[in-house]
């Protein structure tokens, strides 16, 4: 009796990790309602936090042997919040300042400025159909196909945090176009047909995992050389999501033109 009460108990240990991602992307959503570009920054951070949630309930169900229908669908629904509503609140403020009105209550701003403004909303509305899209799309059970949105959320989750920092904040408000072509191409990727590979592995031979190994690589290259000339290590991050897109379509291409 005891033994079956503590693999009950087991099973839920995945889905309580789950909720601690949703608690991360929930906290995140109130930080970013108020607008203020530090408490933006925190909320970034959140990202990160909810992203390591993210992979550690996947970790713990699969050596637990803890799967569940259940879980499956809290995974989602806490995704849709730190990995889809907040990098959208993230890049509505970006755009918000960037158009100089980050103080501006949302009643008092013009027209023009707010369908701008909602441009930042295809991220929450893509992040949705692409995780709707993950659940009933049996080829991806061992690679992606569209970019994940936990690596979405890293790139705006990194560019809040670079937001606070002087130099990065100068480049990203005086860039307003970077902004809106990075939210309509990630948004496109989302629910793109485009093979993304996975970095779960099954084994380390080198054959199964090149484009791992290549990806690994050359973001360490780029790890390194940030590092030499001295620049905050956060700006790795949206180049490796960059690196990541990149590498995973040369790679479709050149898997195509095999087959063929």
């Amino acid at each position: 009796m005891e033994q079956k009460q503590n693999k009950t108990l087991l099973r839920h240990i995945p889905n309580f990790i789950t909720s601690l991602n949703l608690l991360s992307g929930s906290l995140a959503v109130i930080l970013l309602a108020n607008g203020n570009t530090e408490y933006g920054m925190i909320a970034g951070y959140l990202v990160f936090v909810a992203a390591i949630f993210d992979f550690l309930d996947g970790l713990t169900a699969r050596a637990l042997h803890a799967y569940s229908d259940m879980g499956k669908e809290l995974d989602s629904l806490a995704d849709l919040i730190s990995f889809g509503l907040v990098p959208g609140l993230i890049a509505f403020n970006i755009l918000k300042d960037s158009l100089f009105i980050i103080d501006t209550p949302i009643l008092e701003i013009e027209y023009s400025e707010m369908l701008i403004l909602l441009i930042a909303m295809l991220i929450p509305v893509f992040s949705g159909l692409r995780l709707a899209k993950f659940n009933v799309d049996t080829r991806q059970s061992v690679n992606f196909i569209g970019l994940p949105t936990p690596a979405n959320a890293i790139f705006w989750a990194s560019l809040i945090i670079m937001h606070n920092n002087l130099i990065f904040h100068t480049f990203i408000c005086n860039n307003i176009e970077f902004i809106i072509g990075s939210i309509i191409v990630l948004s496109f990727l989302l629910v793109s047909e485009i093979p993304m590979f996975s970095l779960k592995v099954k084994n380390f031979s080198i054959k199964d995992n090149l484009i791992r190994y290549i990806f690994l690589g050359i973001s360490l290259i780029l790890l390194t050389v940030i590092l030499i000339y001295g620049y905050p290590i956060i700006i790795a991050f949206p180049i490796i999501i960059i690196n990541y897109i990149f590498t995973s379509i040369i790679d479709a291409i050149f898997k195509k033109l095999k087959k063929n």
